[in-house]
């Protein structure tokens, strides 16, 4: 189903994209879904082509074929801005229509490619989906995946009618919609609205408190480590581990999410993440088994696209845990924390782990989600959400990210069950890890570049080297989490002060070759 991130357009894949093609109709109802959304990710930022192909399946006879190409055309134009906007006028119908699983694709595919673009018109269109007050458990779905893709097309944005709608349907909740498992969702998508926004959280927080439902504590838990993301806030840590301090063995669905927020709030920043890690050694030596099932998600959250030694050790560790739950979220982790990066240790350890569980279909399961995030597109690719020289942090990529987190919380009823298509707010994360240098002219233009591990500079005199251990490349070049380039002539100068992504290079006109003597 995700294998979709490790293949480039090939012929080989050409000929899947056949409505006829009896690999579609191999899989049962979601599997159809899930098929059928793939093609969204191998045709990924590729509008023209990719529509064209996807577009067959949108007439189906099969509801499942058509609300996985729905979900498809979402997942191409991830990131896109099109003039046409076709994603939008493809979908329209399918929000206000009658079928539930094309209305929860439909959710989910504007969520997906509308992230972070604060759209007036798809929020009139998600918002009467958010309020509908008819109860049943297809209905909560719906609300809650409304709710999650407002949040990420709001994402940071401090949205007050999204806010205020999202906070009025939890308040009118009846008990048994609160205690729907995607609930948690609906809280996530406010949590993503004031993602890094700190203070200005304070009055939904209060807001929230006034719910009379174990949903309020998760739900303040999330918004509070949602608004301090990547702060570093030594405070809100110390109040995330007193919330894990309590034994509890059930309804311990906040002290999860405050195990998360650690991460979270630690994320980005050397010295909190170091102290975040040991952290986590404590909690899984003294803390009760909901606590323990979050760390492995609050590691991978820590360390995205970094499989960073110690970290990859302890999870390879808790994958072999008696405790199913621990064992799955430790393997997607692994999966998060190598992503990307083809990275030969753990490509071992998850076929070790492949062979140990084959007898356990969630854990296969797991293991295939890890090995396509591990080899995504064929190493070319990364989840990291911060950029510009580790300076700023992406909402939609972190977003998606934190969809997977905390699907993972309830593995059974959401990536195990019929909600796999959450996966696919990867997408939103997904970026070439590559540096491309071109002209004025936008023409590829090869040049040398060192690339290394990056220094910290700040506050050093004179003109301190900013990477150590580097390696001399002409361009394009793979970079990692941890790397930084620097361009290795005089003979040109970039326009962008940071090497990272498609850089524009200019002549330097001061610059005088040096002549070799006869």
């Amino acid at each position: 189903m995700f294998l979709a991130l490790c293949l480039p357009q090939t012929n080989q894949l050409s000929q899947l994209m056949t409505p006829d093609n009896d690999w579609l109709y191999k899989n049962k109802d979601h599997g159809m879904m899930a098929a059928s959304a793939s093609l969204g990710l191998i045709q990924l930022w590729n509008v023209e082509e990719g529509l064209a192909q996807i577009d067959k399946f949108l007439y189906s006879s099969e509801d499942y074929v058509k609300a996985g190409a729905a979900l498809a055309v979402g997942i191409l134009s991830s990131g896109v801005r099109n003039d046409a906007d076709p994603t939008l006028a493809l979908l329209d119908e399918h929000i206000r229509g009658d079928s539930h699983v094309m209305k929860c694709a439909s959710c989910t595919g504007l969520g997906i490619a509308y992230a972070g673009s604060a759209r007036e018109d798809v929020m009139e269109l998600l918002l009467p989906l958010v309020e509908q007050e008819n109860s049943g458990p297809t209905t909560m779905l719906e609300v809650s995946l409304a709710g999650l893709a407002l949040g990420m097309i709001y994402v940071g944005k401090c949205d007050d009618d999204v806010g205020g709608s999202i906070v009025q349907r939890l308040m009118e909740a009846t008990d048994e919609e609160l205690n729907h498992s995607h609930a948690k969702f609906f809280c996530l998508g406010l949590g993503l609205l004031f993602l890094g926004r700190m203070e200005k959280a304070e009055a939904m927080l209060e807001a929230i408190r006034t719910i009379e439902h174990k949903i309020s504590k998760f739900a303040a838990i999330v918004l509070e480590t949602c608004a301090y993301a990547g702060s570093g806030n030594v405070l809100k840590v110390q109040e995330m581990l007193h919330q894990c301090a309590e034994h509890l063995t059930e309804e311990a669905e906040h002290q999860m999410a405050a195990v998360i927020g650690i991460g979270l709030i630690t994320m980005g920043e050397d010295v909190g993440a170091e102290m975040a890690l040991r952290s986590f050694d404590h909690l899984l030596h003294y803390c009760e088994l909901p606590v323990k099932r979050a760390v492995p998600l609050a590691l991978g959250a820590l360390n995205v696209s970094n499989p960073d030694f110690s970290v990859i050790d302890q999870l390879s560790r808790l994958s072999h845990d008696p405790d199913a739950e621990i064992s799955q979220n430790a393997i997607i982790a692994m999966g998060l924390c190598s992503a990307g990066t083809n990275n030969s240790r753990v490509a071992g350890l998850l076929r070790q782990l492949s062979e140990f569980y084959n007898k356990e279909a969630g854990h296969v399961f797991c293991v295939r989600i890890a090995q396509a995030m591990l080899h995504m597109g064929k190493g070319l690719l990364t989840l990291n959400p911060i950029h510009s020289d580790r300076m700023i942090t992406s909402g939609s990529a972190l977003g998606g990210i934190l969809v997977l987190v905390y699907s993972c919380l309830d593995l059974k009823s959401t990536l195990l069950d019929k909600t796999h298509y959450l996966l696919y707010y990867l997408t939103c994360a997904i970026n070439p890890r590559m540096l491309i240098t071109v002209n004025e002219d936008l023409s590829w233009r090869p040049v040398t570049v060192r690339v290394g591990q990056a220094v910290e500079t700040v506050g050093q005199a004179g003109k301190p080297k900013t990477i150590t251990g580097f390696q001399t490349h002409t361009t394009p070049v793979l970079i990692s989490t941890k790397e930084r380039a620097e361009l290795g002539t005089e003979e040109v100068l970039s326009v962008s002060s940071v090497l990272e992504g498609i850089v524009i290079v200019t002549d330097n006109p001061d610059y005088e070759p040096i002549e070799s003597s006869s």
